[in-house]
C-alpha cells in the first residue's frame, strides 16, 4: 500500500514539475519579448503526418521571394516548449531576416517520450520540402533551424531526411544545440552547472523525461545523440552558436568541430558573456542582436 501510494506521489510530482516549468517558460518569454515583437502576419496550421496532424504556425515574409524558407524547431528540452513560447521570437526572426518562418509545435514528454518529437520534427519536414511553393513566400528552398532541444531535432532531422528533401535543404541552423546526453563527460557540465536559468541538474532532467527511462546506451536511442552520427557529411552549410554560461557549451563546440572534419561548411560563432538562451528567451538586448547581425549574414549567402 505504502510503495502504491509513493508512487502515486512521484507521478502527481513529476506533473505538478513539468506544469509549473511549462507555465514559467511561456511567461518568462513572454515578459523578456513585451513591447519589442514584430507586427507581422501569422498563420496557424496542421501538417499531415500519417494518422495524426502536428501543428505549425507560418510567419510570412512577402519580401522573401529570393529567401529560403526556415522551419523553426523550438527549444525546451523536449518537455516545456511550446509554439507560444517561441512566438515572439519567431515573429522578429521572420521580420529582421526577411524570410518567411514556419514554427512547429511536435510532441513533449513526458507524455510522449522519444522518439515522438524527433519522428514528428522529420514528417512535419518532409512534408513542408513537398509542399514549399505552397506555403510562405520563398525562393522554394529550406533552412532548418532550432535552439537547444529544437537545435538537436534540427540537425538530427537534416541527417535522417530523405534525399529528395536534402536536395531543398540550404542550410542548417544550431542554436546552443544539445547533441549528446550528458553523461558524455563534458566539462561544460561541471563549470556551469549553476548560475544560470539552464543548470545541470535541469538539464539531466530534461534528457530524463525525454528518454522517458532509456538508458543512454540504448541502441535505440543513439539517433538522440547527433554527435556520434557516422552520416555527418550528408550535412548541409551550418551556422552554429554556443554560449559561455552554457552546459551545452563544450558539446556544441566539439560538434562544430566533427562537423568541419567531415568537410561540412560551418560557421562557429561563441558569445562570451552570454547564457544558455540569450537568442531566444531573453529580448533583444546587445548577444541577439549580435546573433541576428551574423545570422542574416549567413542566410545572404543562401539565397
Amino acid at each position: 500500500m505504502m510503495n502504491a501510494l509513493r508512487a502515486w506521489l512521484s507521478r502527481l510530482f513529476q506533473v505538478i514539475k513539468v506544469l509549473a516549468f511549462r507555465a514559467y517558460y511561456r511567461f518568462s518569454n513572454a515578459w523578456a519579448w513585451r513591447g519589442h515583437t514584430s507586427a507581422g502576419p501569422f498563420t496557424d496550421l496542421q501538417i499531415p503526418a500519417g494518422d495524426t496532424t502536428i501543428r505549425a504556425r507560418l510567419y510570412n515574409n512577402a519580401l522573401g521571394g529570393q529567401k529560403p524558407l526556415i522551419v523553426y524547431i523550438h527549444g525546451g528540452g523536449w518537455v516545456i516548449g511550446d509554439l507560444e513560447t517561441h512566438h515572439p521570437f519567431c515573429r522578429v526572426l521572420s521580420a529582421t531576416s526577411g524570410c518567411s518562418v514556419i514554427a512547429l509545435d511536435y510532441r513533449l514528454a513526458p507524455e510522449h517520450p522519444f522518439p515522438a518529437a524527433q519522428d514528428d520534427c522529420l514528417a512535419a519536414t518532409r512534408w513542408i520540402a513537398q509542399h514549399a511553393a505552397e506555403l510562405g513566400t520563398s525562393n522554394k528552398r529550406l533552412v532548418i533551424a532550432g535552439d537547444s532541444a529544437g537545435g538537436n531535432l534540427a540537425t538530427c532531422t537534416c541527417l535522417e531526411i530523405d534525399s529528395a528533401s536534402r536536395e531543398k535543404i540550404a542550410g542548417q541552423v544550431l542554436i546552443y544545440p544539445a547533441v549528446d546526453h550528458y553523461s558524455a563527460g563534458f566539462d561544460s557540465y561541471v563549470e556551469r552547472a549553476t548560475g544560470q536559468v539552464l543548470t545541470t541538474g535541469v538539464m539531466q532532467w530534461f534528457w530524463d523525461t525525454y528518454l522517458g527511462g532509456l538508458p543512454a546506451q540504448a541502441p535505440e536511442v543513439q539517433r538522440a545523440f547527433p554527435l556520434h552520427a557516422s552520416a555527418l557529411t550528408s550535412l548541409p552549410p551550418t551556422l552554429l552558436v554556443t554560449a559561455e554560461k552554457d552546459p551545452l557549451r563544450d558539446e556544441g563546440r566539439a560538434y562544430a568541430e566533427k562537423l568541419q572534419l567531415a568537410g561540412v561548411p560551418v560557421s562557429c560563432h561563441h558569445f562570451a558573456n552570454a547564457a544558455h538562451g540569450f537568442a531566444c528567451s531573453e529580448g533583444p538586448q546587445a548577444d541577439f542582436r549580435g546573433f541576428m547581425h551574423q545570422l542574416t549574414t549567413w542566410l545572404a549567402q543562401r539565397d
